[in-house]
């Protein structure tokens, strides 16, 4: 368990000399939300959210140029908050448009990124989803991670990180060791730890952590399951039935121990320390005292200990086809 009243609640981003809160706001969802309220639309406007998160204690909100209108509602709410607190960072990730992920689509996504956020330096950039480009492509002089590079160098982005699904394919990226920060997603949760081997490389590299996508899609986001019995998901695919076992087993945990499965979907991140901070997706403005609520509250130690015998085993894990 954290509050924002501890401690730990803000620490650095590795050795960036960056600094984050232990839970930050992923802005994908963001994108897919109008600008403003709208009729017969339960779900926040995508600036007013934005202005409640920056009025918030959460002082991360992580985006990037392909989340549709994302970085435009950001920058939106900045402008309307009169300017980004000095204590709130907003890292973004360059992406390929249609088939280019070219140097020069690199320089033209971090342009395009500065003008919608209305900010003139990106602290930190992370090259986006690359496993599913060619390797060599990318990463070839004056490709699309030289770019980034210089970038870095040229001081017009503070630092770069490494943003990525395929831990098989995001590790090629990673032993470049140009990076200064690793994100992972849906692979470092209480279901699947398709990135335990990864994130120990980018941790003996010194590179900072972040954990995205901890409710694995959406099944670790609900104590109830599917209904009508309907499939069980994670990761956006249908669940390897072993993973479906172990999130029926994990809610029934939960309903014993007195808690729920996406307050120990969180918390499971919390407690890595290997993680500097935990970014969670939000439509709602009152997400963030719900996920506030579910960071601080109180699981008791022989949870974690039963609920690390329902790991599903590494056939189930999202990645494990290209284990073979």
């Amino acid at each position: 368990m954290i509050t924002p009243e501890d401690a730990a609640w803000t620490r650095p981003l590795g050795t960036t000399g960056l600094t984050v809160t232990a839970i930050g706001v992923g802005a994908s969802p963001l994108g897919g939300l109008p600008a403003s309220d709208g009729p017969g639309d339960d779900r926040a406007g995508g600036v007013e959210l934005v202005r409640a998160v920056l009025r918030s204690p959460l002082r991360l909100v992580d985006t990037a140029n392909g989340y549709r209108d994302s970085e435009r509602h950001i920058g939106a709410a900045i402008t309307a908050e009169g300017g980004l607190p000095d204590d709130v960072l907003v890292p973004t990730k360059v992406d390929p448009l249609g088939g280019d992920y070219s140097g020069d689509r690199v320089r033209a996504s971090l342009a395009e990124s500065r003008e919608r956020l209305g900010l003139d330096h990106l602290p930190l950039v992370h090259l986006h989803d690359p496993e599913g480009w060619d390797f060599d492509d990318l990463s070839a002089p004056g490709g699309a991670v030289d770019a980034l590079v210089a970038a870095r160098e040229s001081g017009e982005v503070g630092r770069i990180g490494l943003a990525g699904g395929d831990v098989h394919q995001v590790r090629r990226y990673l032993d470049l060791g140009v990076f200064d920060v690793l994100l992972v997603h849906n692979r470092l949760t209480l279901v699947d730890r398709s990135a335990e081997e990864l994130v120990e490389a980018a941790v003996g590299r010194g590179l900072a952590v972040v954990n995205a996508a901890v409710y694995g899609g959406g099944a670790l986001a609900r104590q109830e399951p599917p209904a009508d019995g309907g499939t069980e998901e994670y990761a956006y695919r249908p669940a390897h039935p072993a993973t479906a076992q172990a999130i029926r087993d994990l809610r029934a945990l939960c309903a014993r121990y007195g808690t729920d499965l996406p307050t120990a979907a969180l918390q499971h991140s919390l407690r890595d320390e290997r993680v500097a901070t935990t970014l969670v997706g939000m439509t709602r403005v009152e997400r963030i005292d719900q996920v506030l609520a579910a960071a601080a509250a109180e699981v008791p130690e022989d949870f974690w200990a039963e609920a690390a015998e329902l790991v599903p085993p590494r056939e189930a894990w999202v990645d494990f086809q290209q284990d073979r």
